[in-house]
Formats: structure tokens, sequence, C-alpha cells
């Protein structure tokens, strides 16, 4: 059988091949010109190489090479010299509009750890230990996740029964996305918000500029030391679990038991991998970036996950998969 075949049969061409190996580039150019500010420099009047250079105090040339690479992959483009935004640049990349991607900066620094991931395999372990509270990261990564609990709180909680819930838990809530979409679909849902003193400074601002900070409680905490409260009818876990080991979410799952009332639901969303580790793609990935952020980290089995539920007095009810490629696994307390 031939080379080429082979590929074939394994998704891949050799040219397909040869595209996901460098597509690195792209992604790094992107990137580069995210964290400099070149798409909000240029903005809505447009500029040359050398006025966008001097913004963001760069080489000329080399702002220039970037900014041809940004027009070749459709991100700005060029007349007479001067770069303008695209319309998906204007709207999305560019501080101060309404629709800004501020999470792309946790990407920037997930690449950091990423590119220690041959390092990382020899070890075992994260081979450069970062300050998780550092500000300037936390606040990246509470903005990125943001971006996506936004848009996916409203459909999760079209997957649930919310009936009969009238006090929640978003334990590790983050921005808040999840615990407002509750009180948004339930007003007289009472809400509270769980999660690291740093964390929880930017969580009021979240909840304070969507006109919530009357109708959500917060507590700052560890929630592997500390009380999380008690006589919740729902405590929602999104991706949590895959930033603990085993032993650590056996613990947090039988502190959320003791915390709820009987016949009080555990919701846990999160990157839920096959028995054979081997698939989904999304889970599989997610894996290895566990592995080169976290010590303990991973991506788990519905198994697992059962398992914890089932040692914690939890009657296991069933797994929902959602479009945008995580998975809801559901138990109630006896």
């Amino acid at each position: 059988m031939t080379e080429e075949k082979i590929l074939i049969e394994n998704g891949y061409t050799v040219e397909s091949f040869r595209e996901v190996v460098s597509a690195f580039q792209k992604s790094r150019i992107i990137l580069t010109a995210y964290e400099l500010g070149i798409f909000s420099v240029v903005d809505e009047m447009g500029a040359s190489a050398k006025t966008v250079a001097k913004r963001i105090k760069a080489n000329i040339g080399a702002t220039e090479r970037l900014m041809n690479a940004l027009c070749a992959l459709g991100l700005l483009k060029k007349e007479g010299g001067i770069f303008f935004n695209t319309d998906f640049s204007k709207k999305y990349l560019v501080k101060g509009s309404s629709d800004y991607i501020a999470g792309l900066m946790h990407i920037s620094a997930l690449w950091d750890r990423w590119s220690k991931l041959t390092a990382v395999i020899k070890k075992g372990h994260p081979v450069v230990e970062k300050n998780k509270r550092e500000k300037k990261w936390i606040k990246a990564f509470i903005a990125a996740m943001h971006d996506r609990a936004k848009l996916h709180a409203p459909a999760l909680i079209k997957l649930l029964d919310i009936s009969k819930v009238r006090k929640m838990l978003d334990l590790g809530g983050g921005s808040g996305a999840y615990a407002m979409a509750f009180v948004r679909a339930k007003p007289e849902i009472s809400a509270t918000i769980f999660d690291l003193p740093d964390v929880i400074s930017l969580t009021k601002k979240y909840i304070k500029n969507e006109g919530f900070i009357k109708k959500i409680s917060l507590i700052g905490g560890d929630y592997l030391k500390d009380n999380i409260g008690k006589g919740y009818d729902l405590i929602l876990l999104s991706q949590i679990i895959h930033s603990n080991s085993p032993s650590e979410n056996k613990l947090l799952i039988k502190k959320c038991s003791k915390a709820l009332n009987s016949g009080g639901q555990i919701v846990i969303q999160d990157f839920i991998i096959d028995e054979d580790r081997t698939k989904p793609l999304q889970a599989a990935l997610f894996s290895i970036n566990m592995l080169v952020g976290t010590r303990n980290g991973n991506t788990y089995t519905e198994n697992e996950v059962a398992d914890w539920l089932l040692q914690s007095d939890f009657t296991y009810i069933n797994r929902k998969d959602t479009s945008w490629k995580t998975t809801i696994i559901i138990g109630f307390k006896k």
C-alpha cells in the first residue's frame, strides 16, 4: 500500500496533513497581532504600518510584514499602503466593540504552555510553574470563559428541569454567566456563585454590569477546603472536574451531596472522554491541555463520573451531549 493511500485512509492526504502540522503559523500571527493591539490601533480610520509600529512600539518593517500576513489571512485589507480592518475584525477584534473577543489573551497564555509539550511528556507534569493568581492571567482566563459561557448557558438550562429549583449554587462560577442565565430563566431562583476570592472580585464586576448585583450572592473561598453553603436544590459544576484529580473530585462531589436538599440535583458539564480515552477529539485535546497546565487535572469518562456520584448518595440519571462538544451528567441526591 502506498504512503498516499495510507494517509487518505486515515483521514489525511499528504497536503492536508502538512496543513494541520503548520497551522500554528496562522495562529501565532493572529495572537501576536491581538497581543499588540494592532486591530484596535487600525480601528475605523485605518493606519499605515509606520503609524501602527509607533503606537505599539515595534519595528516598522517587522510590523508591516505582520500586517501584510494579516491581509493574507483576511483580517486586514490594504489600500495604497494604508491598512484597514475587515468587517470581522471591526466587530470582534477592536477593543470597545460590544462583541470584542476578550478571551483570546487566554489562548495566547495557552500557547506558552503548549510550546513546552515535549518536555512535559518527558517529565509527566508542567515544566513552567505559573502563578495562577497573577491578576493578568486570571483576568484573561475569566474573560475567555465568559465569552463561551454566555453563549452556551441559555441552551444548557433548556436541557435541565429547573421547575423545582428555588436555590442554586454555581460552584467555581467564574464570571457568573451561568448563574445569571438561571435567574433570567426563572427570576424567583436564589443563586449563589462560589469561587476563589480573586475571581469573585471579577465576578462582582460582571454581574454588576448586567444588573444582577442585588440578585446573586457571592462567596469567596477554596471549594476543596471551605464551606460551600447548604440547602441548595441544584449545584452546577461547569468545567470544574477537569482541573482536579480523581480523589479531589470525589471529595468535591461528597461536599455537594451534603450541601444539597433531598432530591436536589448535581449538574456536571465537562469534556467527557470515551472509555478508551481516544475520542472525542475535543476531550482528547483537552486532556493534553490539562497535562501542560495543571498538576492533577485530566478529562474523565462517563463511568468515572458515575462512580463518584453513586459513592456520594446520588442516583445516576443520564448524560446529555451538547451541540458545543461538552457533556452534561446529572445526578439526583437520594
